[in-house]
């Protein structure tokens, strides 16, 4: 079964409580198996930077739905939980990004696979490479050693 790799982020209300609530609906929903979370962790925003500092962390799941019907369920989860997308990098209650879809590279309208700036992102490679020390992002190289990078 593909593994693939969610970025889980919140930066309004009850954080934890959101991205606990993502993390259950994705363990509910069929072809889905959640294998392992990592530790969520406080981080400074990227982008809109006056805006709360947001929870982040990541989960490793494996799945029979494609890249593209995976992404469809992460943002279906999302605006389940209340999200409206007003503003790109904006405050969110919930977002749930699609990181890496097994060895797969996508490059479709809607859908980047892996995430374009996962390389660049801490708040994105520490918990991957606390799920995965040895995890690869595909064109990219490995994930641990992005991180090292942006030290």
């Amino acid at each position: 079964m593909p593994r693939a790799y969610v970025g889980l982020g919140a930066n309004l209300g009850n954080r934890e409580e959101a991205l606990e609530q993502a993390v259950a609906l994705l363990e509910a929903t069929e072809r889905v198996d959640v294998i392992a979370v990592s530790e969520l962790r406080e981080t400074d925003p990227v982008g809109v930077l006056d805006q709360p500092r947001f929870l982040n962390g990541a989960a490793a799941v494996e799945t029979t739905l494609s890249a593209r019907e995976f992404l469809d369920t992460l943002l279906a989860i999302e605006r389940s939980l209340g999200r409206v997308r007003v503003e790109r990098w904006g405050p969110r209650i919930v977002d749930l990004d699609l990181l890496v879809y097994s060895d797969e590279i996508v490059d479709e309208p809607g859908l980047r696979v892996p995430h374009p700036r996962l390389h660049e992102r801490r708040f994105a490679l520490e918990p991957l490479v606390e799920l995965d020390p040895e995890l690869v992002i595909p064109g990219r190289g490995r994930a641990s050693e992005l991180l090292a990078a942006l030290h």
